[in-house]
Parts: C-alpha cells; sequence; structure tokens
C-alpha cells in the first residue's frame, strides 16, 4: 500500500503559462494583436471551468518582465488589451464571485492599468470563489530579489530567515504553492514563472496554442493529473 504518494483527483491551485498567442494567429494568416486579443477572450471560459470543477486558485502568466523586450507597438498593443480586458470583464467576474488578485511589479504600468488593476482587486477583495492571480509584469528572479530586499530592510538576521518566512516576502504571500502547472504551445520551461512556489508542482505541457485551449483541453490536463502520485522527494511505501 502506498502511503507516502498521494492521489489527489482535482489541485487547489493551478497556474497556466499562456503560451502560444501570436503563432495561433500567424497560422491563420492573422495579426499578433488578434492572437492575443482571442487568448484574453479565452480566460473567462477557463477561470469559469476551473471553479466548476472544484480549483480554489488559479494564477495566469499574462505578462512577464521579460515582455518588456518585444516590440514597442507589440508592447503597447498588450497593455491596452490588458486594460481593456480588466474593465469589461471585472464585473462579470464579481458577478461570479471571482477574487482577483494581481502578483509582479505596478509601477512600471501605466497610470490608468495600474489603477484598473486596484480597483478590480479592491471591488473583489470580498468574493469567496475561486481565487484569480493575473501575474502581470511578473518575473520570479525580479520577485526573489524583491523579496531578499525586504528582508534586508527589516533587518532580520541569518537565524530568523526560514523557507516559510521567505514565503511570506514574495508576491504571492498569503497564496498556496500550486499543485499543478500547465503550459500550453508544446515549450518545456518555466520561462522564469512562480519557480521559488512550483518547486513540488506537477508540470504539464500540451501543444495546444492559448486559445484553442478549451474546456476539453482543461479536462484532459485534470485527468492527467488525478493519474499522478505526489512524493515530495519521498519514496514509495511497500
Amino acid at each position: 500500500m502506498d502511503t507516502t504518494a498521494t492521489m489527489i483527483s482535482i489541485p487547489s491551485h493551478v497556474a497556466i503559462v499562456m503560451d502560444g498567442n501570436g503563432r495561433w494567429a500567424e497560422e491563420r494568416g492573422w495579426t499578433r494583436t488578434e492572437g492575443h486579443r482571442a487568448g484574453l477572450e479565452n480566460i473567462r471560459k477557463i477561470v469559469k471551468f476551473f471553479s466548476k470543477n472544484g480549483v480554489k486558485y488559479l494564477t495566469l502568466f499574462a505578462f512577464s518582465t521579460e515582455n518588456w523586450d518585444r516590440p514597442n507597438e507589440e508592447v503597447k498593443i498588450l497593455i491596452e488589451l490588458l486594460e481593456q480586458a480588466v474593465r469589461e470583464e471585472t464585473k462579470p467576474l464579481h458577478d461570479d464571485g471571482v477574487r482577483i488578485r494581481h502578483i509582479g511589479r505596478l509601477d512600471r504600468l501605466p497610470v490608468n492599468l495600474r489603477d484598473s488593476i486596484l480597483d478590480s482587486v479592491a471591488l473583489t477583495s470580498a468574493n469567496q470563489g475561486i481565487n484569480l492571480n493575473i501575474a502581470y509584469d511578473y518575473g520570479s528572479r525580479t520577485e526573489i530579489v524583491d523579496a531578499v530586499k525586504r528582508i534586508v530592510v527589516e533587518g532580520l538576521s541569518s537565524d530568523q530567515i526560514t523557507e516559510d518566512l521567505f514565503s511570506t516576502k514574495l508576491y504571492t504571500n498569503g497564496i498556496p504553492d500550486p499543485d499543478f502547472v500547465i503550459r500550453t504551445a508544446g515549450e518545456m520551461r518555466l520561462s522564469n514563472f512562480l519557480m521559488w512556489q512550483c518547486a513540488y508542482a506537477e508540470f504539464y505541457t500540451t501543444k495546444c496554442w492559448w486559445p484553442d485551449f478549451d474546456e476539453d483541453e482543461a479536462s484532459k490536463a485534470l485527468d492527467e493529473f488525478s493519474n499522478r502520485k505526489r512524493r515530495y522527494g519521498k519514496l514509495d511505501s511497500i
């Protein structure tokens, strides 16, 4: 009998690297902007799916610290699309009981976008439904460096620093670590996403582009997770 490995049917926290918007559009002869727009439109459906299936936390990697290095016009469009999405989607998500949280830096975002994000976080702060964490201008290395800076500023001694304490200095303080990481578009890397938090997460990749990642694809991912054994570095008991 296996006593150390745990069979789990539904992950509590799912994190998704939403990849492939641009390539999805180019495959169809469309602009990359159309791909990003389709990717944003897919978010509400996926949030509803995971909420319906008992997932408590959903973290979406929307814009990385490295994405600033893309062509200026594409960055401008991405920011405009996100601001539009925040304005249009916050009310429906709020009505569905979704709690929205931003993880990442806010200081580099345009004022209008920053204010929209803060408004959506405030509006939904008391909601009891699925927790939707949007990683925007997020990078795990930057997050870890910022955590170290907080510790230095607080003057903590080396004896006071533990893994649990360090976790409280991260952007994700108060959010449980992901159980399951999904990456679309077939890539096999984390890309500077939640590297501390994903130490023991199960990883799943699909060749499906993010705009095509529908309920059927999400169901396949959950089915795969249900067949995993999470050992946390331990061995199965005999």
